[in-house]
């Protein structure tokens, strides 16, 4: 009987008992990479020295059939759990999601590094899926322009999400976001989704007011009607690839690129950044002006100035110039 007793208290040890420390933290994560083997689920463990009783935990373990059940992921235990209930964790395959959010992105190099910094994936893997044609023709949309594609916002997703799943969690992301409202402004305007985005992007890094926002959609939209060039800084800056630049000169202007938008009439053949969903619904809600010119006004606000002819442009950015050369700011 005692012997019973005492081989029934140490098997529930084995499997009930505290077999996590971690060292005063209330929890942490496991990470189990795409393709790992039980060994290296042990490795994983033993090296963050979380386990107390191997033995007993290898025992649960083959017990509960766990390194024919192993899956990938990211997954978070807590202090003092036992060795069934990290198993059970472990072997449910039901991760704690990561949340990502992207904004203030302005080329598809920097989001693939972002996302590599948070998903298993790194950053080429990501930035080779953005520049896979037959991906990308999937959804509709090509290598210049992908960055279209993604709505700004923060979204929970698991770690080893691949980036093919990223991809299609974001066209699902783009339908929802693009609902008939907004195809309908977009048709209204003689747009696609695609070319109310870009013109976003542009109004995005032209003004931090918001309030201007509609008001430089529309100049844009009357340059556009009109077949004039649109005459945008910010796509000088990327052309240049300088984001530095807070002055753009005449040099600049002379970038050959099909992103200067002075030397080529309409919109360029993709964003310059990811805009924001104010900047988009600026596009589609734009202000009805006659406004063809708009420069940032000299009080260096974040506001502008706007302009129906060059006479007047030209008087307003003057004023500009010279509140820039005041503060010896030459480039």
């Amino acid at each position: 009987m005692a012997i019973g007793l005492i081989a029934l208290f140490l098997v529930y040890n084995f499997i009930y008992k505290n077999n996590v420390d971690l060292k005063g933290k209330r929890s942490a994560y496991i990470y189990i990479r795409t393709g790992a083997g039980y060994d290296e689920v042990l490795d994983t463990l033993y090296k963050r020295k979380i386990i107390i009783n191997h033995l007993s935990f290898e025992q649960v373990a083959q017990k509960k059939k766990y390194p024919s059940l192993i899956h990938a992921g990211r997954y978070k235990i807590t202090a003092g759990m036992s060795n069934n209930q990290l198993i059970n964790e472990l072997r449910s395959g039901e991760q704690d999601p990561i949340k990502i959010t992207f904004n203030n992105i302005r080329k598809k190099e920097e989001l693939a590094g972002k996302l590599g910094e948070k998903l298993e994936p790194d950053s080429l893997q990501i930035l080779n899926a953005f520049n896979n044609e037959t991906l990308l023709d999937k959804y509709g949309f090509n290598r210049e322009n992908v960055l279209a594609m993604f709505v700004p916002n923060t979204y929970e997703m698991n770690w080893n999400t691949s980036p093919a799943d990223f991809m299609a969690r974001m066209a699902k992301e783009y339908k929802l976001f693009w609902n008939d409202d907004r195809k309908a402004k977009a048709k209204a305007l003689d747009m696609t989704q695609t070319q109310v985005v870009i013109l976003a992007s542009i109004v995005e890094k032209e003004t931090q007011a918001e309030s201007d926002k509609p008001i430089i959609a529309g100049v844009y939209i009357n340059r556009l009607k009109r077949d004039i060039p649109l005459e945008a800084d910010p796509t000088l800056v990327w052309a240049a690839n300088d984001f530095t630049i807070k002055r753009v000169l005449n040099v600049h202007k002379q970038i050959e690129s099909p992103y200067n938008t002075y030397k080529h009439k309409g919109l360029p053949p993709g964003p310059i950044d990811i805009p924001s969903v104010s900047s988009i619904d600026a596009v589609l809600n734009y202000d009805k002006n006659n406004y063809l010119y708009f420069c940032a006004s000299p009080d260096l606000s974040g506001t502008s100035c706007f302009a129906k002819n060059m006479t007047e442009h030209a008087a307003n950015a003057r004023k500009y110039q010279n509140a820039l050369n005041k503060l010896k700011i030459y480039k």
